[in-house]
């Protein structure tokens, strides 16, 4: 065992490759040979030697994700917190900003839309930000190009109320369905449909796919929580934790 130990640390230091190592290019044939045999027979004697160097692996890559996904949040900044056109909800002047990319026909956006919510009320103190990202067929994009038209034409109050009811929609979103919907939150359903295929909500929905581009986005629910870039669903507590963590940072 002893001389296996000893087999290892030699291996660690070809693998590491400090000045003096031993070189694997100036042994004989025999004695690479040798050596490949001690490495294997104390690979096969601890085999867990694998699964540490394997789970070291996993963990620096997620850092050096993790390390790039914050450079690509602070190079796109002004376009994910400030871009001029996205609702902003929550509280306005929070010291915290979530930025969320959703689609309404999206089942975890929908399951994600009740803990963002929890979220929010339960710490008052987050800035949301919602970036529209029809990625999921037509259905979407006439979800996404509607609830734009209701924010341009009627302002961001008629937004949060088109964006809760179409999250809640069943079924597909047919111009008699998005006109009912209008009217039964007593806004002009003519004014809005007719503004659903307006270059200004064209462009908007063209400026976040190019935003999500850069971001390598490619699915929703995708947050941004401060500096993190958060991939996927998550829970209002596991959101709680990181939202903590981030002012600690800070």
């Amino acid at each position: 065992m002893k001389r296996l130990a000893a087999t290892a640390a030699l291996a660690l230091g070809l693998l590491t490759g400090p000045a003096g190592a031993a070189d694997l290019t100036q042994m004989t044939e025999d004695e690479r040979a040798a050596f490949r045999a001690e490495v294997r027979a104390y690979l096969l004697d601890n085999p867990e030697v694998i699964m540490e160097a394997v789970n070291l692996l996993e963990q620096r890559q997620a850092e050096a994700a993790a390390q790039a996904d914050k450079q690509l949040v602070a190079e796109n900044a002004e376009a994910l917190f400030d871009d001029g056109f996205s609702w902003v909800g929550g509280n306005p002047e929070g010291d915290l900003t979530l930025v969320e990319f959703m689609d309404y026909r999206c089942g975890y956006c929908r399951r994600a839309s009740a803990e963002v919510d929890k979220l929010l009320a339960g710490d008052g103190n987050i800035r949301l930000v919602v970036k529209e990202f029809p990625i999921l067929g037509e259905a979407s994009m006439t979800s996404s190009r509607f609830a734009i038209a209701a924010k341009q034409v009627a302002g961001d109050d008629a937004y949060a109320q088109v964006h809760d009811a179409l999250m809640e929609l069943e079924g597909d979103p047919s111009e008699v369905v998005l006109r009912r919907l209008a009217e039964g939150l007593d806004l002009d359903a003519d004014a809005i449909l007719a503004r659903m295929d307006a270059p200004e909500v064209t462009q908007e929905i063209a400026a976040t796919r190019a935003l999500a581009q850069r971001l390598q986005i490619t699915g929703t629910p995708t947050f941004v929580l401060g500096d993190e870039l958060l991939r996927g669903y998550l829970p209002a507590d596991q959101m709680e934790i990181i939202a903590a963590h981030q002012r600690a940072e800070n």
